[in-house]
């Protein structure tokens, strides 16, 4: 009953708790607002869940003229890592006097902010493509957000990966489509280039030798459950062991949990099959050494499509994925690959390894049309062009 009630406040008052929630953030950007005028060369780098530059962020920071923009990093290792006073009065201060704000995640404390006009807010979101419902296209839903929230609304600025998919992320976000640019996706652009792929091979087949040797089957689901608190998944699903026997010494399994996955399964793992690669930060790295992918509703599909990598959609709760969850395309609309629904579906698909040529590259135009290997000074040259 309890849980009720705080969900039925949440549900009501979700506009006004936001506010109240952000209300020293708020104090102190308005105060640094005020004593402060915004530097037109000032970008912030923002991350509520990297502790160190990655992703999106990293791969557009690395295309910045440093001579030209000053940029400046507000960084933490997880969103519920809590800040001091002092660390709040930094960033506040930063957000108050930068023009541009990057941003590539869920970030609960911006969105309350009265950030200024002369302020571009610009969400560089981790995923890409438009597969599972996020945001307010979940409105209605179990977990989805309140029609009252103001998160993602403010943001002035969104990249995507496809032209065609713009509209989903206008959705999503809650804002206008002309906000939504298919400029790409910076990351990828790793994908095109030959030399960082026999780098990254390199160093894994160093560090881990096992790579080398066998046909690497990446094993990568996504989290079920609302969010960070309730991330889990169900190993009811998959028995490692009965997995081993069958696929025999030909393969080694690499494990890749989402990073919200906190529980584990019971079962022990041969450490001479399976290699849990879970705390690796960036999975695109391990698309370079993956012979099979086995997934589920993880946006890994994209990258995994930009190398042709086998695919193998394995959806035991598909039913009950669609009912509470939902995408954004008929299902069948993503499965370039094969789709199992037990175990025993799983081995034979790991082994057949069936491909649909055609149907990838169809997927590749819908999803992935803008990203060429050149994302990330694309991104430069449109948001800092005027700059420049």
């Amino acid at each position: 009953m309890l849980r009720k009630i705080r969900y039925y406040i949440n549900w009501c008052f979700a506009k006004e708790l936001q506010h109240l929630r952000r209300i020293d953030y708020i104090v102190y950007y308005l105060c640094y607002r005020v004593l402060n005028s915004v530097k037109s060369n000032q970008i912030l780098i923002l991350s509520e869940s990297r502790e160190s530059l990655s992703g999106n962020l990293k791969y557009i920071d690395d295309k910045i003229d440093k001579e030209k923009f000053d940029v400046v990093y507000s960084l933490k290792e997880n969103i519920i890592k809590k800040r001091s006073a002092k660390e709040k009065r930094i960033l506040c201060k930063m957000l108050a006097t930068s023009k541009y704000i990057l941003i590539d995640d869920f970030m609960p404390i911006i969105y309350p902010i009265p950030l200024r006009k002369a302020s571009k807010l610009i969400q560089v979101w981790h995923a890409m493509g438009a597969f599972k419902t996020v945001g307010f296209s979940r409105l209605g839903k179990e977990g989805g957000p309140s029609p009252r929230s103001i998160t993602h609304r403010n943001y002035t600025d969104v990249i995507v990966s496809s032209e065609k998919i713009r509209k989903n992320y206008a959705e999503a976000f809650r804002i206008s489509v002309d906000k939504v640019h298919a400029i790409g996706i910076p990351r990828t652009d790793v994908f095109f280039d030959s030399n960082y792929k026999e780098h990254i091979k390199e160093q894994l087949y160093s560090k881990y030798p096992i790579l080398k040797e066998k046909k690497v089957v990446l094993f990568a689901p996504t989290f079920r459950g609302n969010g960070i608190k309730t991330a889990h998944y169900d190993y009811s699903w998959i028995s490692f062991e009965n997995l081993q026997k069958n696929l025999g010494d030909e393969y080694v399994v690499v494990l890749k949990m989402h990073p919200f996955i906190k529980n584990k399964s019971k079962e022990e793992l041969d450490k001479s099959f399976y290699l849990d690669l879970s705390d690796e930060r960036e999975i695109n790295d391990l698309l370079f050494i993956t012979d099979i992918l086995v997934t589920d509703y993880s946006s890994v599909i994209f990258e995994a499509s930009l190398l042709d990598i086998c695919t193998v959609f394995y959806t035991p709760d598909y039913d009950d994925y669609v009912e509470n969850r939902d995408f954004y395309y008929p299902f069948e609309d993503y499965t370039y690959g094969s789709v199992a629904k037990n175990q025993g579906e799983l081995i034979e698909s790991i082994k057949n390894e069936k491909f649909d040529n055609e149907k990838l590259r169809n997927f590749k135009e819908k999803f992935c049309s803008s990203c060429d290997g050149k994302s990330s000074e694309r991104f430069v040259n449109f948001f800092f062009k005027e700059e420049n």
